[in-house]
């Protein structure tokens, strides 16, 4: 899928209505109501600038009301705003709850500090009374909301600030189900036969969340790192030993063997117009074709807005692929490893590719050996990996998972402390997570899961949550 269409921003169509009843009331002062709502779609459409905004103008009748359907269309708007201006009519409404395609909705409604009039004897403050009766129109719309058949429409009230803060959370979701529904998983190259609870049903993933499958064949794997031509391999290895230090005792041809698996992933991932690389790393034909397992996570993930996870597992392959559409940031994996209860703390990472290329935490990585498989008799044992000890701060620890035909979405956040490298074939670090340690996994282990999670800076929880929303997934939150 194209980079801009991931990286850009979100398209939204926005629905403003107003009552052609009141339109060419007039005071004579302060202009027609039509005058005055027009001066008051200026400042809504100056709070929408992180968005792409179709307007089709005002809503007043069922003509303007089948032109917005065709320009939100015509746009492939991702998601709709809808705000009445007043109390209006609501056949134009009703009209456009019945015949726009399935798109999400925000139904907002704002509340005005105070009122701009002081009696309705002046005609004058009666229109202004008129034009502030949003309140009205928007209790009236919400009875068709209930009435007309519809998925994704969520109610959102507020200040004007406080509505523009939630159309912002709203759209990162709907851009990320917009996105999904016209990317690409690669899968190398079969499930992973190690970890069942892992597995998505292909059929499910491309009807109800959106991206295509491919099946990616080692044979291709194979012919990627053969072709690479030496330059390149040379490049890549300048282009990683400058930026990290290597350990003493890694062995720099079975770095270059490393160097070649690892860019192999990324040739196969851009030939294949893969989103979401999902890397089968456990499959003994990995070691066969490549000699070691791919340690590096090449920039172009990052360029290109995709994600590459290793173990085959669809679904966090999707999680960190969501988390990337929303924020943007480099992404990584882990599963968690054991609780110190002294501590109150867990360890966690991952074997295998994680995104170490952010460039304020270049000294968080060592080339080190994985000496996982050191003793092993593949061609590369020991090859050496990006060694990262994950960034310290806040994090959001999402995962999803299916069950029985239906997906559950599960997050927390928790705090990654600095520290030295202390597990070693691991990217890694220890989390002291907001909720008390035990209470989070009992919690987690009752909901059901697996044991593969996305984490990235900062709290996303506000926004996994509309997602979860929008898909129609379950949604936990452990807080």
């Amino acid at each position: 899928m194209n980079r801009t269409e991931k990286a850009g921003k979100a398209k939204a169509g926005l629905l403003l209505i107003g009552s052609p009843r009141f339109k060419n009331l007039s005071g004579p002062e302060r202009g027609t109501y039509g005058e005055r709502k027009e001066k008051a779609v200026k400042e809504i459409l100056s709070t929408l600038d992180f968005l792409d905004v179709t307007y089709p103008g005002i809503t007043y009748e069922r003509e303007d009301a089948e032109k917005a359907i065709s320009m939100f269309m015509a746009a492939k708007v991702d998601f709709i705003i809808a705000e009445f201006l007043s109390w209006s009519e609501d056949f134009a409404w009703i009209r456009f709850l019945r015949d726009m395609p399935q798109i999400p909705v925000l139904f907002v409604n704002v509340a005005k500090d105070k009122m701009t009039f002081e009696t309705t004897l002046d005609e004058d403050d009666f229109i202004d009374y008129l034009c502030a009766g949003t309140l009205v129109g928007s209790l009236e719309a919400s009875g068709s909301v209930r009435r007309v058949p519809r998925e994704n429409v969520k109610v959102v009230m507020g200040t004007r600030a406080e509505v523009t803060e939630k159309i912002r959370i709203f759209s990162r979701a709907a851009k990320a189900r917009a996105v999904l529904r016209r990317s690409n998983v690669g899968l190398m190259a079969n499930m992973n036969e190690a970890m069942w609870s892992t597995y998505f049903d292909n059929y499910d993933l491309f009807t109800r969340i959106g991206p295509e499958i491919h099946y990616l064949p080692y044979s291709d794997y194979g012919e990627e790192i053969a072709s690479l031509a030496d330059s390149e391999t040379e490049d890549y290895c300048r282009e990683l030993t400058s930026a990290y230090r290597m350990m003493d005792d890694v062995e720099y041809d079975k770095f270059v063997g490393c160097v070649k698996a690892s860019l192999a992933l990324k040739k196969m991932a851009e030939r294949n117009d893969i989103d979401v690389m999902v890397y089968n790393d456990i499959d003994q034909a990995t070691f066969k074709v490549a000699g070691c397992r791919a340690g590096f996570y090449h920039r172009w993930f990052n360029e290109n807005v995709s994600v590459l996870v290793p173990e085959a597992d669809i679904g966090a392959g999707l999680i960190t692929y969501v988390l990337k559409i929303m924020t943007g940031k480099h992404v990584n994996f882990l599963e968690p490893f054991h609780i110190e209860d002294a501590y109150g703390t867990f360890a966690g990472g991952h074997a295998g590719p994680n995104d170490h290329n952010d460039p304020q935490w270049k000294d968080n990585v060592i080339i080190a050996r994985d000496v996982r498989f050191a003793k092993t008799s593949w061609k590369y044992a020991g090859a050496p990996f990006a060694w990262y000890r994950i960034s310290p701060g806040m994090k959001t620890i999402a995962q999803l998972l299916e069950e029985n035909g239906k997906y559950k979405l599960v997050c927390f956040q928790a705090e990654s402390l600095p520290g030295k490298h202390l597990l070693a074939t691991y990217s890694h670090s220890i989390f002291r997570p907001v909720v008390p340690v035990k209470e989070l996994f009992e919690k987690i282990l009752r909901i059901g899961a697996t044991q593969h999670f996305a984490l990235v800076d900062g709290d996303w929880t506000k926004e996994l949550e509309d997602f979860a929303s929008i898909m129609n997934f379950e949604f936990y939150n452990i807080k």
